[in-house]
């Protein structure tokens, strides 16, 4: 009880603000990185509060930057807060907030997309997938750049319960453009329903928390920014391999104006085309007049089902990709270009 108490009373002693750190250490934001501040702590309480009860959790914060997100998960009464920076320019001063916090805030100067989070906690926190979520969260205000292939990431880690998800159905609570926290959330039907609804909705119940006005952020991006909250299904919507499943979506989305079997057909090589495309709207029972954005994922589940079936009967059919054969396509135009040229070249001279 009395150890409880403690974890919920903990604050940081008097300390720079983190306006003042940025001074002091001459920090600005890298346009090139999409860098942005968040400087009012009452909002970074209000992100943090999205995660829930954080008295004696283990959290990971992705890109803490100056620190103020890291401040207020710290006052949250966490038990240990492990921070990931890529940019050397923030250490010192996530150093300071470490001295301030001891035993409570490791810090790890690396990239979250190459990191391994599966050796970053002890396997003490893990619980069974089907059991509640561990006490184990991931909170981060994401640079921009790497927010949508961070996420398809962390996705395959879900579906495949390794990385940070091999100690259970670890919950994440992140920033994103509007935009695209608008695209993790959008529901059947909806302008913004893409390739990123269905790929988070199949695994994870999505929650769109709220916005943050690019006016808060230093230096303004010109855009706000949604806060959005992620746990994972105990079990997912579709029964298929996640490359499987990314390989059907990423196709289906790939003409959202014309009838869904248009990018469908690109699954398949040129040759059997036509036939296997009929196959497999068939095998889903699906009508092809409908647009991607119309699929709900039950629907989607039965075309990856029905692709997973043709894969069966011809194992090449899963490596085929339509870029590549377009790209070398491309490439033969491009000699015979050249070639028709050089012949030309000869014959003047």
């Amino acid at each position: 009880m009395a150890a409880s108490h403690k974890l919920a009373s903990f604050r940081l002693p008097p300390l720079p603000t983190v306006g003042e750190l940025i001074k002091l250490y001459n920090l600005r934001a890298e346009k090139q990185l999409s860098q942005n501040f968040l400087l009012d702590l009452k909002l970074t309480d209000k992100i943090v509060r999205q995660a829930g009860n954080l008295r004696g959790a283990h959290v990971c914060e992705v890109g803490p930057g100056p620190g103020g997100l890291t401040r207020s998960i710290l006052n949250a009464g966490v038990a240990d807060l492990l921070v990931v920076e890529k940019d050397s320019r923030f250490i010192p001063g996530l150093k300071l907030l470490s001295e301030a916090a001891p035993g409570k805030l490791r810090i790890v100067h690396g990239d979250i997309l190459t990191y391994r989070m599966d050796r970053a906690f002890s396997g003490k926190i893990s619980k069974q997938w089907d059991e509640d979520p561990p006490n184990l969260h991931i909170i981060g205000n994401l640079p921009f750049s790497v927010s949508t292939p961070l996420i398809i990431k962390w996705l395959e880690h879900v579906a495949n319960k390794t990385g940070p998800f091999s100690y259970g159905r670890t919950q994440l609570t992140l920033t994103f453009q509007k935009e695209v926290a608008e695209r993790l959330t959008a529901s059947t039907g909806s302008r913004q329903r893409s390739r990123l609804s269905v790929m988070s909705q199949y695994l994870s119940t999505v929650h769109s928390c709220f916005t943050i006005p690019g006016r808060a952020f230093v230096p303004k991006p010109e855009v706000d920014v949604g806060v959005v909250h992620f746990t994972p299904l105990v079990q997912p919507q579709i029964q298929q391999p996640f490359k499987l499943v990314e390989k059907v979506v990423r196709n289906v989305f790939q003409f959202r104006r014309k009838h869904f079997y248009k990018g469908l057909e690109k699954l398949f090589p040129e040759a059997s085309r036509v036939e296997l495309t009929q196959e497999i709207i068939q095998r889903a029972d699906i009508d092809p007049t409908l647009r991607s954005t119309q699929l709900t994922i039950p629907q989607f589940r039965a075309l990856c089902d029905a692709y997973a079936h043709l894969c069966s009967q011809d194992s090449n059919l899963i490596n085929y990709e339509y870029r590549e054969e377009l790209r070398e396509i491309n490439q033969e135009r491009r000699k015979s270009k050249q070639l028709g040229r050089n012949k030309k070249t000869k014959t003047v001279a």
